[in-house]
């Protein structure tokens, strides 16, 4: 193991802790070299760092009240404040900006320039979001103690690869509050993520008062709706951090909460309450509350969107507005006699057609009122405008299909953070990659040995050629994307980040930054900042999560959430189908897609098979605890269903760890390591059962949908050791 790599463990080592929430020390020891997004250029100039306890700020050219704000807002980060009457050590901070009239719009100036030197910081911007992005730089380089902080001598020019670097979260199937919403945003800011996409309707609900139409909020928003003032409040809180805030009411599909209210404009009759599916996009079959249409042959149909959407843009001043156009169910239109005959009389060959004169009519609608239309990729199967922007999300080829009809577009397609990936797949995935996402191989031909009816539209497309420069050019960026039909407001934190980080840093840093175990290594650090100065309810949200089980239990809960993680792709979707809200007290709410103790325990064993035994104290600890921890747990639990539930995982977790154990004491013998390989087989098969993204394979999901994250290290270590006969 060489040097370097040693001390990336120790690095990692300083920062795993469970619930992405790391001691305050962590913080301050992190390295500068930990920023996420990697800037374009970074130059360092030594190791040594200068330490200030106040920081004085001067502004050249122009600079607004906003931009005052910010800057206060930046001092409060770094616990230092830029004026005192004690004698301290001072750092400068000069600001040089200028205007730009495309502030908080598509093509707004981001890029800026930061030196420091001896205490003596220059931030260049030419615009708001540019001093924003340099300040968010800031408070990352800074190292920090209780009363001052400190900064390496640096030069850095940077700017984002791509203009839209979009965080869309459905409010829709479970209302997330103003307050969580904040929280969100600020949590972009420092990772500069600068769209707010919120899908206000679907099937579930409506989640926006209307004045025009009161029935939205009275009959489907289940009580719980922003009002016009929260909205109003919540785009001008994200315009203060540079984030725009891009509204989705979805049309004509996904229509049952807005068919509630108003059903003389439905295509079909409206199905029974306990119809209700909970799988969202992964319900793509059968009959569920996603189905039910708009009838887009009533004049009564336009003209009610159009008057709903004139109301909801007085509210969203952004360019942008998001008209869905997802997952319409033919059966829909066609199995309506008037609809069909409409269609006949018009020469529409399928509902697709029809679909696409109906997104015309609201593209043409939307741009006579100064909006650019956002659909999801389904509106390419007809003739729609260019200008209209394709959201591609049933599989990477649609991006293809996007730009070569010279449509804007933007990825969310391999982004879907509801799908629980650890977060090295999300950083994998480049927007201008045609393969990264969709369905292949024994996935596939299942798909379509069963006749499921999009397997053709989520299949990859090998025969694409790349993207060509000009293709290139239409791609505007992408959307890391939580759907919440398995993610209640105190989930929320902890499903969005950090793995959202590192989407971000796809979006912004140069195509070349790729290093997955580099960025593994600065994950837990922007994990612990974003908890401290954004997501600051994260640990009491899973506080109070675990508040709902024995305090005798709690303990022995945590250790095993610690080093597990949730099953993957639409298998909670499933699970919650079945099981319904109940499931989200279930300890697969509290646990994470990322373990960082089972990450630095991985990557020791790792370390440990590769000759370096020094790493062996620290295993034997980890494992002689999570070894024991079985005992504790059957002790506590006290018939309670959720943990008896999740009792095989507890019993795999120590065997697992005593099978670790065995390794670090030498050799195993041939009976004991045929017992060993079945375990890990048996934990291959779990991860297996979820490891297609849309159809379940045909294997047993694990208890309570919980995979032990441990299994490559204790796989090293069993590797690492000989047999004796």
């Amino acid at each position: 193991m060489t040097k370097r790599n040693r001390l990336r463990v120790i690095l990692f080592l300083a920062g795993a802790s469970s619930l992405c929430v790391l001691p305050h020390s962590y913080a301050q020891a992190a390295s500068s070299s930990d920023l996420m997004p990697i800037p374009s250029t970074i130059s360092w100039q030594g190791d040594e760092a200068e330490t200030c306890d106040q920081i004085k700020i001067s502004w050249h050219g122009a600079h607004s009240p906003m931009l005052e704000r910010a800057s206060e807002r930046l001092l409060h980060s770094l616990r230092l404040s830029s004026r005192s009457d004690k004698k301290q050590t001072t750092c400068s901070l000069e600001i040089r900006s200028k205007d730009d009239p495309a502030y908080l719009a598509i093509g707004e100036r981001e890029n800026y320039q930061l030196t420091i030197h001896q205490g003596k910081i220059a931030l260049n911007a030419e615009g708001p979001s540019g001093v924003l992005h340099g300040f968010a730089t800031l408070v990352q380089l800074a190292g920090s103690t209780p009363d001052s902080v400190s900064f390496r001598d640096v030069t850095i020019s940077d700017a984002p690869r791509f203009r839209w670097r979009g965080l869309m979260i459905d409010v829709a199937r479970h209302f997330m509050s103003v307050l969580a919403l904040k929280r969100q945003i600020d949590a972009m800011e420092l990772t500069k993520l600068n769209v707010l996409h919120l899908h206000l309707s679907d099937g579930s609900a409506f989640r926006v008062e209307s004045q025009l139409f009161p029935r939205l909020q009275t009959v489907s928003s289940h009580g719980q709706y922003y009002t016009q003032d929260e909205i109003r409040d919540l785009v001008a809180y994200a315009a203060e951090r540079g984030t725009r805030v891009v509204p989705e009411f979805d049309v004509p599909g996904h229509a049952l909460a807005v068919l509630e209210a108003y059903p003389l404009l439905a295509a079909q009759p409206l199905p029974a309450a306990n119809a209700a599916c909970t799988g969202g996009s992964a319900c793509i079959a059968g009959s569920n509350a996603n189905n039910p249409a708009l009838d887009p042959t009533k004049p009564e149909t336009l003209d009610f969107v159009e008057k709903l959407f004139v109301e909801m843009m007085h509210l969203f001043p952004d360019a942008y507005f998001h008209a869905g156009g997802d997952e319409v169910v033919a059966s829909q239109w066609t199995g309506n006699p008037q609809i069909a005959s409409y269609m006949k009389a018009h020469n529409y060959p399928d509902a697709a057609a029809l679909q696409g004169e109906f997104t015309a009519k609201i593209q043409a609608f939307l741009a006579g009122q100064g909006k650019t239309m956002i659909g999801w990729d389904e509106v390419l199967s007809a003739p729609v405008p260019q200008s209209v922007v394709a959201d591609v999300w049933r599989s990477s080829k649609w991006i293809s299909a996007a730009t070569a009809k010279m449509h804007p577009t933007l990825v969310s397609s391999g982004y879907y953070l509801d799908l629980l990936r650890p977060t090295r797949e999300y950083y994998q995935i480049d927007p201008y990659n045609l393969m990264a996402s969709g369905l292949s191989g024994a996935e596939l031909e299942h798909a379509r040995q069963i006749h499921f009816r999009l397997a053709d539209a989520f299949a990859l497309d090998p025969s694409l050629p790349p993207l060509s420069a000009r293709q290139k050019q239409y791609v505007l960026g992408g959307e890391a994307v939580l759907w919440t039909e398995a993610v209640s407001e105190q989930m929320l934190n902890q499903r969005v980040w950090p793995r959202a980080a590192v989407i971000a840093e796809r979006l912004w840093s140069p195509e070349t930054v790729t290093d997955v175990a580099d960025m593994e290594r600065r994950l837990p650090h922007i994990a612990a900042q974003l908890n401290r100065l954004a997501l600051t309810t994260t640990q009491q949200d899973h506080e109070q999560m675990l508040s709902r089980y024995p305090t005798a239990s709690r303990h022995a809960l945590n250790t095993v959430l610690q080093v597990t993680s949730p099953v993957r792709n639409y298998t909670i979707n499933r699970m919650i189908k079945k099981a319904g809200e109940g499931l989200l007290t279930w300890p697969v709410a509290m646990a994470e897609p990322d373990s960082f103790p089972a990450m630095r325990f991985n990557q020791l064993a790792e370390a440990y098979a590769h000759g370096d035994h020094s790493t062996a104290p620290e295993l034997r600890r980890d494992l002689e605890q999570w070894s024991a921890n079985d005992g504790q747990f059957e002790k506590t639990i006290g018939g309670v269903a959720a943990l008896e539930m999740i009792r095989p995982v507890s019993q795999q977790l120590s065997a697992l760890a005593q099978a670790g154990l065995e390794a670090l004491d030498g050799t195993i013998d041939t009976a004991r390591r045929t017992q060993i390989e079945k375990l890990l087989a048996q934990q291959q098969e779990t991860f297996a059962a979820s490891s297609w993204q849309l159809l379940s394979p045909p294997l047993p999901q694990p208890a309570g949908g919980l995979l032990i994250d441990i299994v490559p290290g204790i796989r090293a270590l069993i590797d690492s050791v000989s047999t004796v006969h």
